[in-house]
This record gives structure tokens, sequence and C-alpha cells, in this order.
């Protein structure tokens, strides 16, 4: 046999709702803390290579004292 349906009904239930849906999973809050961390991360780094490059070529072309 099945179980009957509970006698009571939860009047918050649609307010609650909000609560479970997958935007406020922990997952996604998680990922969009920082908002643009990665294209900043990939953007200083060709920074830092770009600039690694033009100072080693600079290097061996400078005259020594």
């Amino acid at each position: 046999m099945s179980n009957p349906p509970p006698l009571y009904r939860d009047p918050w239930a649609k307010r609650e709702a909000w609560r479970r849906h997958p935007v406020f999973s922990n997952r996604a809050m998680f990922r969009n803390i920082f908002p643009g961390f990665g294209i900043a991360v990939a953007a200083f780094s060709v920074y830092v290579v770009a600039e690694n490059v033009l100072q080693s070529d600079k290097s061996h072309h400078a005259p020594k004292h």
C-alpha cells in the first residue's frame, strides 16, 4: 500500500522555493564569487610573459659598462 499524502500543507512552500533553485547552489555561488577573476589572471599572465620576453631581448643588446 502507498502512504497517504500528509494531512497538512506548508503555507510557506511557495515563498521558500527559491532557496532550492540551482542558481543558489553552493557551486554556483562559489563560481560567481569573483566575476572576471579568470580573465584577469590570464591577462596578467600574458603581461608578465610579454614583459619578460621584452626585458630579456633588451638585456642582450645593452652595452656592458
